[in-house]
């Protein structure tokens, strides 16, 4: 292992900020560093690990579908996709579903289906896809223009058309036109852990059907159980007409997945979308257990879990508030810088994220009330010092 930061910084694009901590290895909430030094899990690969680090049965699901068939192309039939997609469907009450490989992946899925479904009724000129400032849904060049942060639209102009940006109020979103959907994160995640308004949502969610709009929901941080339900939207009494997936969906492997509803469920066809990896196999049966595992124990888990977080860190000197829903939480400083707080903690054993100006949590769906106990205590420790 010696050397793999010198080699990561040689011969690895310099496009991310790393921490100084290597990590070789984990089981449950916990992992490792090259040295042995244990570290409790708050992020979970930023949302990924939804059942923790190595988990058995999903290794087991993961490697006995490896030693059948590891891939197929789209060509062709196989059975862990559509026992997904059949578990997703009958989870959800979606009609179809499109794989992919990422959230990114899902979201551009998403804005052609929309564009699609709007051609196909209204022909061409209405096309245009709002989505909410401060919302992040990518960074291929669709999915960057999608994300209503300007400052991370620099360097790479031009930018694609089609998009609008709105506050989150609807006299904001009525005033755009040839409008073809709005997409929205329920819990804008990157943006910062902001929740978005339930009676904002529930309003927004009547007029996209008034004015036959599609309501795009990006769930991929937010979907597969992190906020204590299956999907997001369950929490604001809505069901958006496309609502993308990824993170936890893969327990660790790369996967997206467009659920679409009644409205546009044939609105793709043959050669209208693909993607290569996407459905694959060994991908699929991993999601298939992790659909088997999220039940509703666990959901009510989650949910007692984040409040039980909340509260601790509620009076903590140096928190001004903590946002957010289930085990997506976001904790919002009085003077210390986010960045610094995660470092010391780091420095500590616990492994928590940002989220721009916030302190942001995302540990594995599983961590136990006693693990969470000890990681908030350092925690807590870190932003009171």
């Amino acid at each position: 292992m010696d050397g793999i930061k010198d080699k990561d910084r040689k011969y690895i694009a310099g496009t991310y900020g790393r921490y100084d901590l290597h990590i070789v290895r984990g089981s449950g909430t916990e992992c490792e560093d090259e040295k042995g030094k244990k570290y409790i899990d708050l992020g979970s690969g930023i949302g990924v690990n939804c059942l923790g680090w190595c988990d058995a049965g999903w290794i087991k699901a993961v490697e006995e579908q490896l030693e059948k068939l590891q891939h197929t192309s789209n060509l062709y039939y196989s059975a862990p996709d559509a026992q997904l997609a059949e578990a997703l469907c009958t989870r959800t009450g979606y009609k179809k579903v499109f794989f992919c490989n990422s959230g990114a992946e899902a979201n551009e899925a998403a804005i052609k289906t929309a564009r699609k479904y709007s051609f196909d009724k209204y022909g061409a000129g209405r096309d245009t896809i709002v989505t909410l400032n401060k919302s992040f849904h990518g960074r291929t060049m669709a999915t960057l223009t999608a994300t209503a942060q300007p400052a991370m639209h620099n360097w790479f102009f031009p930018f694609n058309g089609g998009f609008a940006y709105c506050d989150k109020d609807m006299r904001s979103i009525k005033a755009q036109k040839n409008v073809c959907a709005v997409m929205a994160e329920f819990i804008q995640g990157e943006g910062g852990v902001i929740p978005l308004d339930k009676a904002f949502v529930r309003e927004l969610a009547d007029w996209c059907a008034q004015n036959d709009v599609l309501l795009i929901a990006d769930e991929v941080q937010t979907g597969v159980g992190r906020t204590g339900t299956f999907l997001c939207s369950e929490q604001f009494g809505v069901t958006p007409d496309i609502t993308t997936l990824a993170k936890g969906l893969g327990g660790g492997l790369p996967v997206g997945a467009v659920l679409i509803g009644e409205k546009c469920e044939n609105t793709l066809s043959a050669g209208m979308h693909g993607s290569t990896f996407g459905g694959n196999p060994v991908v699929c049966a991993g999601g298939v257990y992790i659909l088997s595992r999220i039940d509703e124990k666990l959901l009510q888990e989650v949910r007692e879990k984040g409040e039980f977080v909340k509260a601790r860190l509620q009076g903590v000197k140096g928190v001004k508030s903590v946002s957010g829903l289930g085990l997506m939480l976001g904790i919002e400083l009085e003077e210390k810088s986010a960045a610094d707080v995660v470092k010391a903690c780091i420095a500590r054993g616990v492994i928590p994220l940002t989220a721009k100006e916030k302190v942001r949590l995302l540990p594995p769906l599983v961590i136990t009330r006693e693990q969470l106990e000890r990681a908030l205590d350092v925690l807590a420790d870190v932003i009171a010092e």
